[in-house]
Parts: structure tokens; C-alpha cells; sequence
């Protein structure tokens, strides 16, 4: 059942505006004059600067700029293997969890595997994705990630935007003991090669009951936690 409101209307007071427009401008000069003069907010997870004299929160971007909070995803990255390959298995898990769909895959056979896929074509369209790491949490090789830290730099084209997986591709090379291909073996490499990539590769975890459950899952705390005992054990 509705019910009513009762509505009391203006007074004069509010009739005239002239009261609020100047309480208005007295909140404008009071922000402004505590900006320049005094300090700013102390809550570290808005603003966790500290400069010589006045503390405003305006930065001379980009010769100054914020850092970014410990969890903070950034960009995604395709994980290499050691040889430099994607350890990524064009299983097409990323794309079909995305809900922004700005993922696409073309699966190819390897020649020297004839078990094993790989892409292709891998393709993410930045200016689509949503930054919700799904495509992190689904991948059961640990093949994409999303720990870059780094934002989508500007572009006056939309095809800048498009990462393929040339460009995706980067950083440290990440290996598992159980990785099928260094179980299986491959002819690409020699059995020495192996036996060290195996040396270096990450202990199968004893709590684990197949391959996938190795793959470590995107948490903001764990991110949090591993940047905050990072600045301790720097500053001691």
C-alpha cells in the first residue's frame, strides 16, 4: 500500500538562496584555505604523500606522481615458460568466463606435442575489459596474470588498444614441477635442458591432488600483505 509524504515547503529562508548560496562559499573558502595552508587528509588509502610544506592534495602530474595502492592489479600479461613460449594451452577457459568478452583465442597444435595446444592468436581488447580479474581466477595453468601494475597508457587510436599476444607475452617465467611438458618431455629440448628446467620449477604443493590446484588465485590481502612486509623490511 503507498503512502504519503508529507512535504512541510520552503520558508523564506530557503525561498531567498542567498543564505545557502553563501554557506556554500564559506565551505568553498574553508576546503581552500586548508589546502594551501594546512595539511591533508592523513587516511593512507586516499592519499599517502609526504611533501616538504603544504601537504594539498593537487600533484604536478606527471613530474609528481601517486603511487598506486598495494592492490592494485594493473594490466594482464601472458606467463612465459622458461624456454619463452605462453604456458597458456588455448583451453578458451579466459574467454568464455569474461564478461566483458574482449578475449579471442586461436587454438594451435604444437609439432613437437602432439597432446598440448597453444595459441595462436591471443587477443584482449583493453578499452573492453572491466578489470575483474576472471580471466586470472579461471586459467588452470597459471597462464595469465594480472600483477603488471601498470594502467593502459594513452592512445589516439583504437587499435593501439588491442594487445596481441606479442605484446602480452612479458615478464619473469613461471614453472611448476607437475607442468605437463616437463613431465611428459619434449623433443624441443635436450634432456639436460629438462632436467634443469624441472630444478627450477615450483614444488608441487603436498595439499594438491591434481595440476591445477597448484595455480596460485588473484587475492587483494595476499597483494596487500606481500607490499606491506615488502615496506617494512625496507625501512628496517
Amino acid at each position: 500500500m503507498p503512502y504519503q509524504l508529507e512535504s512541510p515547503g520552503s520558508d523564506l529562508r530557503e525561498r531567498m538562496y542567498f543564505p545557502e548560496a553563501i554557506l556554500g562559499v564559506g565551505v568553498l573558502i574553508k576546503q581552500f584555505l586548508r589546502n594551501f595552508f594546512f595539511g591533508r587528509q592523513t587516511e593512507p588509502d586516499i592519499l599517502a604523500r609526504g611533501r616538504a610544506g603544504s601537504h594539498n592534495a593537487t600533484i604536478a602530474y606527471p613530474e609528481e606522481r601517486a603511487p598506486y595502492p598495494p592492490g592494485y592489479r594493473g594490466l594482464h600479461r601472458l606467463v612465459p615458460r622458461e624456454d619463452g613460449t605462453p604456458r597458456c594451452v588455448a583451453c578458451y577457459m579466459c574467454a568464455t568466463v569474461c564478461p566483458a568478452q574482449c578475449i579471442y583465442i586461436e587454438a594451435g597444435e604444437r609439432e613437437d606435442d602432439p597432446i598440448e595446444k597453444y595459441p595462436v592468436k591471443f587477443v584482449i581488447d583493453e578499452l573492453r575489459c572491466v578489470v575483474c580479474g576472471f580471466c586470472v581466477e579461471a586459467c588452470p595453468k597459471d597462464a595469465i596474470r594480472m600483477d603488471t601494475g601498470e594502467h593502459a597508457p594513452p592512445s589516439y587510436e583504437r587499435s593501439a588498444q588491442i594487445w596481441d599476444e606479442k605484446r602480452l607475452l612479458r615478464g619473469p617465467p613461471v614453472s611448476y614441477q607437475y607442468d605437463p611438458w616437463l613431465r611428459r618431455g619434449t623433443p624441443a629440448l635436450s634432456p639436460e635442458k629438462l632436467e634443469e628446467q624441472r630444478a627450477r620449477a615450483a614444488p608441487f604443493p603436498a595439499v594438491a591432488t591434481d595440476e591445477y590446484a597448484q595455480t596460485p588465485g588473484f587475492s587483494v590481502r595476499a597483494l596487500a600483505a606481500e607490499a606491506k612486509a615488502r615496506g617494512e623490511g625496507g625501512g628496517a
